[in-house]
């Protein structure tokens, strides 16, 4: 799936926003997801090694929020269930870890 230069900026502003909403440091976010803080930072700014990455920030950053009582950004583009997607890799997906 591509995303045209709109949605692109939607998406890492609603990544960007939810990132603030979660309340967690980059640091944190990199040790949760076996990354390294920039790699984080490259795939909020959809820069990825994997089209699968946005989806697994997406996952995460909405879990901390919910779990925090809060209530996640919508998102514009990343939308309905990834599995359902038969361009992305859910089996990678489901293990919650970025690629460096």
């Amino acid at each position: 799936m591509s995303l045209t230069p709109q949605q692109e900026d939607a998406t890492r502003n609603e990544l960007k926003q939810n990132f603030e909403l979660a309340n967690v440091t980059l640091d944190q976010v990199a040790a949760d997801l076996s990354a390294t803080s920039e790699h984080v930072q490259n795939v909020m700014q959809l820069d990825a090694d994997r089209i699968e990455e946005p989806w697994i920030l997406k996952a995460y950053f909405d879990s901390q929020i919910i779990k925090a009582g809060g209530q996640p950004i919508p998102y514009s583009a990343l939308v309905g269930n990834p599995e359902h997607y038969w361009f992305l890799n859910g089996r990678f997906i489901k293990k919650g870890k970025l690629v460096e």
